[in-house]
């Protein structure tokens, strides 16, 4: 594995049982993402982009292959292991925001920080205002628009300085337009942070947005751009 990645996979395989017994979704896949670099993963539904998010995120293990984040194998930790990278090196942006509907905007944003023993100020107010939301610091997530909820996620993943994000389908349960502008200003906050971006996306906006362009096919991954 090359020593400059930030997360290396080789060989990675997972599959699900199913009623003919098994489902091999992953077979021997490879991927390097380099630090500050937006990857997009692109794939049929099904063809096993959730199950690669997962698998980067610590979610899950992989049935064979190996995982290594800043030349860490990931597959030596233990669970307590896993949940510190996850709280303290990811931050995740689903399709479906995941905002706690009881708190605030700007609260939603500083969990993270609390999570981490990090300090709120002025860090929750500098994102709320780089993506174009801070007049809406104290509204609720249900007082809000969608695209409105998808940048608090956005600064939400961002807000603990991770050197990893995630993010699942981002653009996918809003329409083309706010999917526009959520896309750049995504790009520019992630770019701003020198954070590395894996995503699975559907959106031929995004995809233009990247540094590279992945497609999963038959469990493993070829170059597109």
């Amino acid at each position: 594995m090359t020593s400059t990645a930030l997360l290396s996979a080789r060989g990675l395989s997972r599959g699900y049982a199913d009623a003919a017994g098994g489902h091999a979704v992953l077979r021997g896949l490879d991927l390097e993402l380099a630090a500050g670099e937006i990857v997009a993963v692109i794939g049929r539904s099904g063809s096993g982009k959730t199950t690669l998010l997962n698998l980067v995120g610590a979610m899950d293990r992989p049935d064979g292959g190996r995982l290594e984040f800043r030349g860490e194998d990931m597959g030596a930790w233990d669970d307590a292991a896993r949940t510190a990278f996850r709280r303290r090196a990811l931050g995740f942006v689903f399709q479906a925001f995941n905002l706690l509907p009881t708190l605030t905007v700007a609260e939603n944003v500083g969990l993270a920080l609390e999570l981490n023993g990090l300090p709120l100020a002025p860090r929750v107010a500098e994102l709320l205002a780089a993506l174009g939301i801070g007049h809406l610091a104290e509204r609720f997530p249900d007082q809000i628009s969608g695209g409105e909820q998808q940048r608090t996620a956005i600064a939400r993943a961002l807000a603990h300085r991770p050197p990893l994000i995630i993010a699942d389908e981002p653009t996918g349960n809003l329409d083309r337009d706010t999917g526009r502008e959520v896309i750049t200003q995504f790009e520019s906050a992630v770019r701003a942070a020198g954070a590395t971006l894996l995503m699975a996306t559907h959106s031929e906006e995004m995809l233009g947005h990247c540094d590279r362009v992945l497609a999963l096919r038959d469990g493993a991954l070829v170059r597109l751009a």
